[in-house]
């Protein structure tokens, strides 16, 4: 069976093309330059880049955060920087994104609020109509005991899953996740890889719907046998490395340091 990947009348999810890559904190500094780059229905991204290459900038670019300092970013087929802020902002909802280091949570608010925030701000869903679709993603992130609890009261690695969950309750059609595993011992990082692979695949909790997925990363090793498509951000370029074969296989210097360190 062709894959949307394999199929030319299949629209990407997002595109950029000849995009420079800009800094949040200095939007004159270009980080990356020249990313030409495909999201297609189903893909599984990992991105990897070490410390300050750009990774995060790159991600919240493509979530349509922040505008490409040069070229074009389409967002579902549409020019970013043509959308009114109404419209972005409906693009916007149509990708998750999973924050680093404990997601960005409100830590005075309980878990359950945390999650269920995106359903009463964005569809306007009054707390007890959400408590279904919430206690559904609480129980895929396995954050149900902890519904109750602040979520300032939980470590880091289970902030991250909250944020996982309150990025999946709108359903999105992408998910896009910023070093999701940083600082994570064994046993989170397999949750993590297991339930990523789950979703792309198609999970109950999503009715069998693939969920596309994109994850930057500090380190490619334990994503080469989830992900399924490889990319690299060094020395502000863009290297697109192709499939597992792909990577397994290139003699690029950069990836090899990369992966030895």
């Amino acid at each position: 069976m062709a894959k949307p990947q394999d199929n030319p009348s299949v629209p990407p999810l997002i595109e950029l093309v000849g995009a420079s890559i800009a800094s949040a904190q200095e939007p004159d500094v270009a980080l990356v330059e020249g990313v030409d780059w495909r999201l297609m229905p189903g893909d599984f991204w990992a991105v990897g880049g070490l410390h300050w290459t750009g990774k995060s900038d790159w991600l919240t670019t493509v979530a349509g955060l922040q505008r490409t300092a040069a070229g074009t970013h389409h967002l579902f087929g549409r020019e970013a920087t043509s959308l009114t802020q109404t419209e972005l902002v409906a693009e916007r909802l149509r990708v998750g994104l999973v924050f680093e280091n404990g997601g960005r949570l409100f830590t005075q608010m309980t878990v359950e609020e945390n999650v269920s925030l995106p359903l009463r701000y964005h569809r306007n869903c009054p707390q007890g109509e959400a408590r279904e679709t919430v206690a559904t993603v609480l129980e895929l992130a396995g954050l149900r005991e902890f519904a109750g609890q602040n979520a300032g009261q939980l470590n880091r690695g289970w902030r991250q899953r909250v944020a996982l969950a309150r990025a999946l309750v709108l359903q999105p059609e992408v998910l896009l996740l910023d070093n999701p595993l940083a600082g994570l011992d064994p046993r989170q990082t397999r949750w993590w890889l297991d339930t990523l692979a789950a979703l792309n695949a198609g999970h109950p909790a999503f009715v069998g719907r693939p969920l596309t997925l994109v994850a930057t990363t500090d380190d490619l090793r334990p994503w080469q046998e989830r992900a399924r498509q490889f990319a690299l951000l060094q020395g502000r370029r863009w290297l697109s490395l192709g499939g597992r074969a792909e990577l397994a296989a290139s003699a690029e210097p950069a990836l090899h340091e990369f992966m030895t360190a």
